[in-house]
Formats: C-alpha cells, sequence, structure tokens
C-alpha cells in the first residue's frame, strides 16, 4: 500500500458513508470501549495471508473467496459456520488437484455485517425509513424501530465475529482443513443416492487425488442441477 491504513479511518470517515448516527455520545462510548478489545486477528494470521498472498501474485497458487454478501444475527450458528468451512474447503479441493497448485483461501465471514447504500432512505406506499445498512447498524424489517439505528449492534457484531474466528479455527487447527481429510467434507453433503454408492465403494476411508476430483465435480454438479429444479 502506498499510505498506511489507521484503524481509526473507518471512524474518521463516517461523514461521507452517509451512515446515520442519531445518537453520536452512544456511539462514542461503544467505539471507546470497543478500542479496549483485543484484536479479532492476530498479528501472525496476517503475516501468514501476506505469505500465501505473495505466492498468488508469482502464480505459484490460486486465491479463492468465499462467503456470503452479508452476515446476519437471526442465521448465527455453529453449524452454519462449519457449513461454509466446508463449501469453501470442497471448492479448494477441487482447485488443488485440478491446477495442481495450492489455494490461499479467504473466508469472507466473521465480520460480514454492513451493507452500502446508494440512497440513505428507504421509501415503500409513501412511508420513508432509513436504509436497511446491515446488521451492525439496523435490522432488514421495515418498520420504525427495526430500521432505527443502535449503537448496541456494534458490540453484538463484535462478539459474533469473535466466536466466528474461535469456530474457523477450531476448525482448522483440529484437522478438518487437512487436505487427507477431504472425505469428511462430503459427510453431510452427499444426499444423492447414486453419489453415495460411489462415495462409500470408492472412499474407504480416505479419498485418492483423482478421487476426490471426481467426486467434487459430481457434487458441484448435483448441487448445481437441484438449484436449477
Amino acid at each position: 500500500m502506498s499510505s498506511p491504513w489507521p484503524p481509526t479511518l473507518g471512524a474518521t470517515n463516517l461523514s461521507s458513508s452517509n451512515l446515520p448516527i442519531p445518537d453520536p455520545a452512544a456511539f462514542r462510548a461503544l467505539t471507546a470501549q470497543l478500542d479496549r478489545f483485543p484484536a479479532l486477528v492476530f498479528a501472525g494470521e496476517t503475516t501468514d495471508l501476506k505469505r500465501q498472498l505473495a505466492s498468488v501474485s508469482n502464480s505459484d497458487a490460486f486465491l479463492l473467496q468465499g462467503g456470503d454478501c452479508a452476515e446476519s444475527f437471526a442465521e448465527f450458528s455453529s453449524d452454519n459456520i462449519r457449513d461454509l468451512f466446508k463449501v469453501i474447503l470442497q471448492m479448494a479441493a477441487v482447485l488443488t488437484f485440478a491446477g495442481r497448485r495450492p489455494v490461499a483461501k479467504v473466508g469472507r465471514v466473521a465480520g460480514q455485517l454492513v451493507k452500502p447504500r446508494s440512497k440513505p432512505e428507504e421509501t415503500r406506499d409513501g412511508e420513508s425509513l432509513h436504509s436497511y445498512r446491515g446488521y451492525i447498524v439496523n435490522a432488514i424489517e421495515f418498520n420504525g424501530p427495526a430500521r432505527a439505528p443502535d449503537p448496541q449492534r456494534m458490540l453484538q457484531s463484535h462478539n459474533q465475529s469473535a466466536a466466528t474466528l474461535n469456530i474457523v479455527r477450531a476448525l482448522a487447527q483440529g484437522g478438518l482443513a487437512d487436505l487427507h481429510n477431504v472425505g469428511e467434507w462430503m459427510v453431510g453433503v452427499i444426499n444423492d443416492p447414486h453419489l453415495t454408492e460411489r462415495y462409500d465403494s470408492h472412499c474407504d476411508p480416505r479419498l485418492n487425488a483423482d478421487q476426490a476430483l471426481e467426486l467434487a465435480f459430481l457434487v458441484a454438479a448435483t448441487l448445481r442441477d437441484h438449484a436449477s429444479t
């Protein structure tokens, strides 16, 4: 980067983001509280990502980014986080075996709670309310209380992001991300009887490279066909 990125940059640029702050004092109190919290991402993790991105820039690895457009409070659960983690691993396996290169995996998760909007207000049937700006600001339901910006949502967003990262770290460090465990990523995903039979007959107890590539593409095709029906 040509210039340093200070952690306070987001707060200083709020005036140009059309983000409603009806209670500046409460907002400042919450941001001061968050400033005292431990960092969500550690320096070693950032250094490791930079190393992997350097390999990508040198064409020695692929970059895979996956996740939702935006996270929510309502859908936050360990099962959803685990399933997203497995999907990213499955996609990375296809890239790894097809391209014969490692994959730098980046999850769009643990903080995707803001929705940019071109207009500060949304109008329905003649009623204008604050636009939905993500769960860190307000709720998606179209009514006055739900669309009212609430600084307390920043605290809940931070806690949810921290919990999400802890689950992801536990899954990764617990061995699930090991490519030798690719067979376990498919458990609970394969519902097609034909694929289940192939999985049971050819993947005992682990997939080799060719089996993993074939099965991953079969699963992707099956999911695509199911999504189009």
